[in-house]
């Protein structure tokens, strides 16, 4: 059977890896380090999936210009000293291998930086299926389209056959922004109820439910 979708892009973190709660604590002990206020747990998962910067500036909007770089120095030194302990979600690395034994395009499109994304494609043993991916320190960050739109002229693709999965709002505004189908997952750092208001074609419960939707929808 043909494919529906071609091109598969996931995000990284809350989607294939297991690292919401480790990215939540170590916001908020940074900006416990600097005497910011601390956010909420919910405050703290709504920036999951932007740029560094970009999340701290939302996470903490007390914060000055001039001491981001403490807190990005902070975040990195919380976030490091727990990342090796993190783990992908149970039945994502099986299913990646079986999409790209399936003949699919595989990419990334993630907040993390280059260094962060490559650190956990060497870690994970995932690396190798991913055709290309696409960091927040290359791009603009998330919502904007950028990654999605420089992935499908790399993979020579269209929108139509472009399939966007991630956990945020984030990523389902940015698939809106790029024109491509967006599939949520409720697992984890956004709710499932604000994940709906953007439309994805579906918002599955856990992993086992994303490759049962992909294997029965994203074939033609």
């Amino acid at each position: 059977m043909g494919k529906r979708f071609e091109l598969l892009v996931f995000d990284w973190d809350g989607t294939l890896f297991d690292s919401t709660g480790v990215i939540v604590r170590a916001l908020q002990a940074s900006c416990r380090d600097l005497e910011l206020p601390e956010p909420s747990d919910e405050q703290a998962s709504h920036v999951i999936g932007l740029g560094l910067s970009e999340a701290l500036r939302h996470a903490a909007p007390e914060l000055t210009e001039e001491r981001l770089p403490l807190l990005v120095d902070r975040y990195r030194h919380h976030y490091l000293s727990q990342d090796q302990d993190i783990r992908l979600f149970d039945g994502a690395a099986e299913l990646i291998e079986q999409l790209y034994a399936g003949g699919f395009q595989l990419a990334v499109a993630t907040g993390k930086s280059r260094r962060g994304l490559d650190r956990a494609f060497s870690s994970s043993g995932l690396g190798r299926f991913f055709n290309a991916s696409r960091c927040a320190d290359e791009c603009f960050s998330k919502p904007h389209p950028q990654m999605l739109e420089e992935l499908i002229d790399e993979f020579a693709t269209s929108k139509e056959r472009t399939l966007m999965i991630g956990d945020t709002t984030h990523d389902m505004q940015m698939a809106v922004n790029a024109g491509v189908a967006g599939l949520a997952v409720s697992y984890g750092a956004h709710p499932a109820e604000a994940l709906h208001r953007l439309k994805p074609l579906a918002c599955v419960q856990n992993v086992r439910e994303l490759g049962e939707w992909l294997d029965l929808n994203a074939r033609g």
